[in-house]
């Protein structure tokens, strides 16, 4: 299980929010801007097309590594919950996945709504949003990650 994986930057997020902030990620508009260097420019034909992508990306100014359990938000109001379990920046590998809003396709610059990155996150991979790719049936989740995350977007 020790081999390592080199994984390249495909762009980076510019724009939206500087700072680590937990909630109201709904109107923040940032771009990701593609690099060209790693993307031919025709890679986003088509994609305007969908109003939501994925994007996966580093937790670059993640400070640690968590591996056990915590409380989200270090509150211990909140249960203890395994780090996968959690959906923390402190985590094994520091990648974030996030489903956003894509407000508009300029060649390789992507202008997106409610990506939770940071200014300067590398962006690793994007893929279009298709509610065929949704689970299958009713999704199951405790009570109290609803309330957790009810100011998030």
């Amino acid at each position: 299980m020790g081999d390592l994986i080199t994984v390249t930057p495909i762009g980076v997020v510019r724009g939206g929010r500087t700072e680590i902030y937990e909630d109201h990620w709904g109107d923040v508009t940032s771009t990701i801007v593609l690099d060209p260097a790693e993307l031919e420019p025709d890679a986003t034909i088509g994609l305007a097309g969908f109003s939501h992508i994925e994007v996966v990306f580093h937790f670059h100014l993640a400070f640690s590594t968590r591996r056990s359990a915590f409380h989200p938000r270090g509150d211990a109001a909140w249960p203890m919950t395994g780090v996968l379990a959690g959906r923390s920046p402190l985590r094994p590998n520091h990648l974030g996945v996030s489903r956003c809003e894509l407000l508009s396709v300029d060649g390789l610059r992507l202008t997106v709504r409610g990506l939770d990155a940071l200014d300067g996150s590398p962006v690793l991979d994007v893929k279009a949003y298709s509610s065929a790719l949704a689970p299958r049936g009713e999704v199951r989740e405790p009570g109290w990650v609803r309330e957790l995350m009810r100011d998030y977007y």
